[in-house]
């Protein structure tokens, strides 16, 4: 079931109805059956192996708190975890190099993508932090497992996350549900400007990134440098859409999810972006990665921590797909990070005689067209793909193109750029954004009258365009 639909919306509607008509006691049943029954509308098959997947970790959960060698357990744990994220998910990459070596024309690329569970790359990292939450004492095994089977299968973050922590997710599973109007009504105005972003402004900068990335050969210096300044917008709009729908959907059944975005535009350094973009995903690496290697080459002085960014980031990129442009992706931020923290001084010493607000201003414009720049590797298929893109930068520069693509997504760039400029305002001007806030909330005809207009947008839009980026991982 595509979530970008009515019949999801509807869905979800009425099983918040049913969720709060239901005895506490049945709650936990309904939406392990609720998350089943999505999951199954995608494959019956991964349900069964999704049902496996939780037997195990359950298993090895509770026996690492119980076995005399806990660090063997979680050892074959992460070892399972992470074999059958390999198997299913890069397997066709490493296997066609050696169909090619042979002149073999068979490629499994096609099979990779059947095999592939939907949400393998999050369930397989909240499973991780689990079990190594139980190894360092941070949490005790979940005894029910109810429990545990909806923490992996909860159908808002299922897809696409938050990737959550089991110790902040699990306490409230079993804390009492209460009805709450205002709760309610906030997670459902969230998931509606969720499903605004999505459909109303990315899908339509999409129509530019998804043509340009499928027939590079017919586009020019135009569409290039617009992809270039546009991927970034389509990326966030539709990734924190998925997330707003998930963390809005999870907060009217009474749960809360973990952040995922912070005004990342806002940053004036690549290491700021990424605590700022993509959270979950960027704080579980940084805990359960950067953190162990850091501590454990700590002998090394500060050259432990540029080593640990490297396999950080390069373990990040790899996570996002099997292919070595996945993995330059992570080895680009990677340097980017390094050479700011090596040469932060020299930095600071140029770049603190500007103004405050030009020195912010230049912060932001670099790390946002550094981004831009590493998204070619992010869309880009393969490596052929992204020096294709790359050289095309030279194939003449039409404004009859730019127009062409312009015109069709202008209203969805302006309505981007009206609340980047509200996350501006938000970041860099408290006063004014607290003036804005006091109007916002002592109007109700205001609020009702943007809402609808929301409304009327959504139901416009919905049901056509394209998946969620962040779905295919």
């Amino acid at each position: 079931m595509d979530v970008i639909s009515v019949p999801f919306a509807l869905l979800a509607l009425v099983s918040l109805l049913v969720f709060y008509l239901l005895p506490s006691r049945l709650r936990v049943m309904f939406l392990v059956l609720l998350g089943c029954g999505f999951i199954a509308s995608y494959s019956y098959l991964l349900i069964i192996y999704l049902i496996l997947f939780v037997l195990i970790n359950y298993y090895v959960g509770i026996y690492v708190e119980k076995a005399r060698s806990p660090k063997v357990i979680l050892r074959l744990g992460i070892t399972f975890n992470i074999l059958q994220l390999v198997i299913l998910k890069y397997a066709s990459f490493a296997i066609n190099p050696i169909f090619r070596l042979f002149n073999s024309d068979i490629d499994i690329s096609k099979l990779g993508e059947i095999l592939v569970p939907l949400g393998i790359s999050y369930f397989t990292l909240q499973a991780i932090g689990y079990l190594i939450n139980i190894k360092m004492g941070w949490e005790k095994p979940e005894k029910s497992f109810g429990n545990f089977l909806l923490y992996i299968s909860f159908f808002p973050k299922f897809l696409s996350g938050p990737i959550e922590r089991s110790n902040h997710f699990l306490p409230q599973v079993k804390g009492e549900k209460q009805f709450d109007i205002h709760q309610v009504t906030a997670g459902l105005r969230i998931a509606l400007v969720g499903f605004f972003k999505k459909v109303v402004i990315a899908n339509q900068l999409g129509l530019l990134i998804t043509g340009t990335y499928s027939d590079l050969q017919s586009a020019d210096t135009g569409h290039f440098i617009m992809v270039l300044i546009i991927q970034p917008l389509y990326l966030y709009f539709d990734f924190s859409g998925y997330t707003d729908i998930a963390i809005g959907l999870a907060k009217a059944f009474g749960y809360d999810l973990l952040p995922n975005f912070n005004r990342p535009f806002m940053s004036i350094n690549v290491t700021t972006f990424w605590k700022r973009f993509h959270m979950s995903l960027s704080l579980w690496f940084n805990d359960y990665v950067f953190r162990q290697l850091s501590f454990r080459y700590r002998r090394w002085g500060q050259y432990a921590s540029s080593f640990a960014v490297f396999i950080t980031f390069i373990l990040f990129g790899v996570w996002h797909g099997a292919g070595w442009n996945f993995m330059i992706l992570g080895l680009i931020q990677a340097l980017a990070i390094n050479y700011e923290f090596f040469t932060r001084n020299q930095r600071f010493a140029v770049f603190s005689k500007l103004p405050d607000n030009l020195r912010r201003a230049l912060g932001r414009i670099i790390t946002y067209l550094f981004f831009g720049f590493s998204l070619v590797f992010f869309f880009s298929a393969d490596l052929e793909s992204v020096f294709r893109f790359f050289s095309g930068l030279g194939n003449g520069f039409s404004i009859i193109s730019v127009t062409e693509y312009g015109l069709a997504f202008y209203p969805a760039l302006l309505l981007a750029l009206i609340l980047l400029l509200a996350e501006y305002v938000e970041e860099d001007h408290a006063g004014i954004s607290k003036s804005i806030s006091k109007i916002w909330y002592s109007s109700g005809i205001l609020r009702f009258s943007v809402y609808y207009i929301i409304s009327i947008c959504v139901l416009i839009f919905i049901g056509s365009g394209l998946t969620f980026v962040y779905q295919a991982f």
